[in-house]
């Protein structure tokens, strides 16, 4: 069974910046407040130009240049979203004319949060059975578009963005070592977003009409019950991120970093100390951006990629949580030592 390497990686945010300080200026709040309850102090809203597909091209399109891979290379494209631009088709294959991975299947994957590491997982398959080489796995949101910044719960922690990684087929011990998904459907009330489809808007009526026609479309924003969550998410962190390094036949003297969703400075300390890591084995950036969602696991790779400090041979924990109730956790050991490129493969 051939591993999946992580070989690219890249990132998009969007240029406005969202601060406390303005958002004293809009809701009941302050600096201190919001930085004692979350580590965050601005997060970036995305344009109209922002969408989905433009944030998702271009954390790709660096991930593709970092890899050294022509785009005609890629077997599959699997966006984790939950703000895709259109009902159908989806975002993925728009991603994948945009790139131009003409060869490439593509799907959506919605898992919320947890949407980037289920996708990782997803992909990670399709390589381990031998179906692809070459997997691009985007996480991308822009749940500001979904959000009451009327109501002080929600508006304070979430911003836009996209991040972009590529796997390829290793024969090395290296990349995603083990995966762990989870889901608990009877806490899907506490963190949703109403769907007008899944709110029988669009059944039609007596009359042949539908609802919608009736009410009018009324913009949407997530409701989230924040007591509940966190208790969930400060669980569920540390244990998943535990049962992901047992399966891979690690101990946890063994993990060198933490590359964990970006939700709650408070929650990332938590998981942490299941790990036993220091915070400076942590990779945070949750006080610039916030919550960014299925892109927030992803960012913070890249960044901690770029940053040089993840040396061949490292293993960390990924680990995300979301809605659903939904949690999800990998083990990866970085390097791409076992990648069979064009070049060396002519080289012998």
């Amino acid at each position: 069974m051939r591993n999946a390497a992580i070989t690219g990686w890249g990132m998009y945010v969007p240029e406005q910046v969202l601060t406390n300080a303005d958002l004293e200026q809009m809701v009941e709040t302050s600096d201190e407040w919001i930085v004692s309850r979350t580590g965050i102090r601005e997060r970036r809203l995305a344009a109209e130009t922002d969408t989905t597909l433009a944030m998702s091209a271009q954390a790709s399109r660096r991930a593709i240049e970092v890899a050294g891979i022509d785009p005609l290379d890629i077997d599959l494209i699997i966006l984790a979203t939950v703000t895709p631009d259109m009902f159908m088709p989806a975002t993925a294959s728009l991603l994948q004319t945009e790139l131009g991975a003409h060869r490439a299947a593509a799907f959506d994957l919605a898992a919320a949060c947890s949407g980037f590491v289920y996708a990782l997982a997803v992909g990670s398959q399709f390589i381990q059975t031998g179906v692809h080489r070459n997997v691009l796995v985007v996480g991308t949101d822009a749940l500001t578009r979904f959000i009451d910044f009327t109501d002080r719960g929600t508006c304070i922690l979430f911003g836009d963005g996209s991040g972009a990684v590529v796997l390829q087929a290793s024969d090395a011990e290296e990349g995603v070592l083990s995966n762990v998904l989870g889901s608990d459907g009877r806490g899907a009330q506490h963190l949703h977003i109403d769907g007008f489809a899944s709110n029988g808007l669009f059944a039609r009526n007596g009359n042949g009409g539908s609802v919608a026609d009736e009410v009018g479309l009324q913009r949407t924003f997530m409701k989230m019950n924040g007591n509940e969550v966190y208790r969930f998410s400060v669980r569920v962190m540390g244990e998943t991120a535990v049962e992901a390094v047992n399966k891979a036949g690690l101990r946890l003297g063994d993990i060198d970093w933490l590359i964990p969703h970006q939700a709650n400075l408070r929650i990332i300390d938590a998981a942490a100390r299941r790990l036993d890591l220091p915070r400076d084995r942590v990779w945070v950036n949750l006080d610039r951006y916030g919550n960014t969602s299925a892109a927030s696991v992803p960012m913070c790779l890249a960044e901690a990629a770029d940053s040089g400090k993840l040396q061949p041979g490292m293993n960390m924990v990924l680990v995300a949580f979301g809605a659903g109730l939904s949690w999800a956790s990998s083990v990866v050991r970085w390097g791409a030592t076992g990648v069979r490129t064009k070049a060396n493969e002519r080289d012998g």
